[in-house]
C-alpha cells in the first residue's frame, strides 16, 4: 500500500499547484457531470455525486462550477455526454494498471492509452486481469505531525474505519469501506484535523519494488496518463523506495 499512497499523496501536492489546478478542475467536473447523470442531481440522495462535490470544494473549486457541472449531467443543461470505463494493463517490471477513462470517444482514448503503454514498456490487458489485485477502499492520508496516533486511531476506528497504518515516516493511512467513508472523513474533519489525500480508491493487495530504469519509466508512465484529458484516475501496485523516488527526482 505505501507505493500506492506514497504516488497518491505526491499526486495530491502536484494537482495544488497552479500550473495543474486548470486539468484538475476539468477531471472534477466530468465526474460530477456523470454523477449526476446517473444518480441525479441532489447530493443528499445521491453518495457518488456527494463525495466528488466533497472533492470539488477541497480543490477550491466555485460553487457556480460546481452547480453547473451538476445541471449538465441532469439535463437542464446542455453538455457533452461522457463514456464510463475502466481499462487494465501492465506496465514496467509487471504493475498492475487499473485506468478509470471518462470519455466521448472511446475508440480515440483507447488507442492513445495503447501507444502511452507500449511507449513505456507496458501493455493492455483483458478484463479481469489486474482488477482481482485491487480492493475498493476508502483512504485519507493524514501528515504524522497533525496529530497523535493513539487519538487518530480511537477518533477513525469509531467512525467506522478498519484500519489505521503508521509504516510510511511522514503519514497515517486510515482505511475504511467505501460504505462508511463519508463518516470517517467527517470524524477528521470535525476534530480539526487536515488531511494531504481522502478518496474512495483501489489498494493493491500486494506491491511490485521498483529501482533503476524500471522505476524511472513508470514514473513517466503515470505522469502521461494522469495529464491524459479523460484519464480520471490511475491505480498501480508499484512501490519505489524513498531513496529511489529522492534520485529520480532530482
Amino acid at each position: 500500500m505505501s507505493g500506492h499512497s506514497k504516488w497518491a499523496t505526491t499526486k495530491h501536492k502536484k494537482a495544488a499547484v497552479d500550473a495543474k489546478r486548470a486539468k484538475t478542475f476539468t477531471k472534477i467536473i466530468r465526474e460530477i457531470t456523470v454523477a449526476a447523470k446517473a444518480g441525479g442531481g441532489d447530493p443528499d440522495g445521491n453518495p457518488r455525486l456527494r463525495t466528488v462535490v466533497l472533492k470539488a470544494k477541497e480543490a477550491n473549486m466555485p460553487a457556480d462550477n460546481i452547480k453547473k457541472a451538476i445541471q449538465k449531467g441532469t439535463g437542464e443543461l446542455p453538455g457533452t455526454v461522457y463514456e464510463e470505463t475502466t481499462y487494465e494493463g501492465y506496465g514496467p517490471g509487471g504493475v498492475a494498471l487499473l485506468i478509470q477513462i471518462l470519455t466521448d470517444n472511446k475508440n480515440r482514448t483507447v488507442a492513445e492509452i495503447r501507444h502511452m503503454l507500449g511507449k513505456n514498456n507496458g501493455n493492455m490487458a483483458e478484463s479481469g486481469a489486474v482488477s482481482w489485485m485491487f480492493d475498493r477502499k476508502g483512504l485519507i492520508a493524514i501528515e504524522k505531525s497533525q496529530t497523535d496516533e493513539d487519538a487518530l486511531m480511537s477518533l477513525t476506528l469509531d467512525a467506522g474505519a478498519e484500519d489505521l497504518l503508521s509504516d510510511d515516516p511522514s503519514n497515517y493511512e486510515v482505511v475504511c469501506d467505501p460504505v462508511d467513508f463519508e463518516n470517517v472523513k467527517k470524524a477528521v474533519v470535525d476534530a480539526d484535523i487536515m488531511s494531504i489525500f481522502s478518496d474512495i480508491t483501489f489498494i493493491p493487495q500486494t506491491s511490485v519494488v521498483l529501482t533503476g530504469k524500471p522505476a524511472e519509466q513508470m514514473l513517466r508512465l503515470m505522469d502521461l496518463l494522469e495529464d491524459h484529458d479523460d484519464v480520471q484516475n490511475v491505480y498501480a501496485n508499484f512501490d519505489i523506495p524513498d531513496e529511489v523516488m529522492a534520485q529520480l527526482a532530482e
